[in-house]
């Protein structure tokens, strides 16, 4: 596993503006709080999301891209960015695949954080087919697609962008998770990068008690003193 002094950079690859917040916002705080640069990068633009069906899917698509910019706010990252594909319609094309590849080969990130490609059958939620088909694909992106200068060979032959190998990958919403960080300091930040997505958290009173719980728990799972909260991951080396 990397030694967190050797992580520079992190790339962010999820589905759904949300799906960084709820699945590590206090990881990303702890890592800017480091000096760690951060990028999101979202498959999609959020546009089947949120309760209101008087919304349009292209407002709501400009809404929740607002929500997501507020809630890296909260947690240091002002790097956004946004592949544009529909909310639910997501699978790990060989065209998601070169996109993601893309932003690989353009931050050049030492970690890469995504969405397990396991269906969950603890936790439904983590299931999600746009989650399971963007962790795929950026899995793919990773390797072979970014490092190969032969694979998307317009990547470097008319954008110019060397083949770049990611020394790490972190899964979020896994079955057998490996790894648990401590975000005891952090989770307020988490909690408020959450509240952000209204269209999403809105209409949940209980929302901190929600997390707190589930982050208590993960916590328990790791051995971490009472009153600790933490978030989990499955480790995937890539060497």
């Amino acid at each position: 596993m990397l030694d967190p002094a050797d992580i520079g950079k992190v790339l962010v690859v999820t589905a759904h503006p949300d799906d960084i917040d709820f699945g590590g916002a206090g990881t990303i705080a702890a890592f800017v709080d480091r000096g760690v640069e951060v990028v999101y990068l979202l498959a999609t633009s959020g546009d089947a999301g949120g309760f209101d069906r008087t919304v349009g899917a292209e407002h709501m698509a400009e809404i929740r891209h607002a929500e997501q910019v507020a809630a890296a706010k909260q947690v240091g990252v002002t790097d956004v960015r946004n592949l544009g594909y529909p909310d639910g319609m997501l699978e790990p094309t060989l065209a998601l695949r070169r996109d993601i590849a893309r932003v690989i080969r353009q931050v050049r990130p030492d970690l890469v954080i995504t969405s397990t490609p396991e269906r969950n059958y603890a936790r439904i939620g983590p299931s999600h087919p746009d989650h399971r088909a963007v962790g795929g694909a950026t899995l793919d992106a990773v390797y072979p697609d970014a490092r190969n200068p032969y694979a998307f060979p317009e990547l470097l032959n008319d954008e110019g962008l060397e083949a770049w190998t990611v020394r790490e990958v972190w899964l979020i919403g896994s079955p057998s998770p490996n790894h648990y960080v401590d975000i005891t300091t952090t989770v307020d930040r988490k909690i408020a990068a959450l509240r952000a997505h209204e269209t999403q958290t809105g209409h949940m009173p209980d929302l901190e008690k929600m997390v707190k719980t589930f982050l208590a728990n993960n916590a328990i799972q790791a051995g971490l003193p009472d009153g600790s909260f933490a978030e989990a991951f499955q480790v995937v080396p890539t060497g």
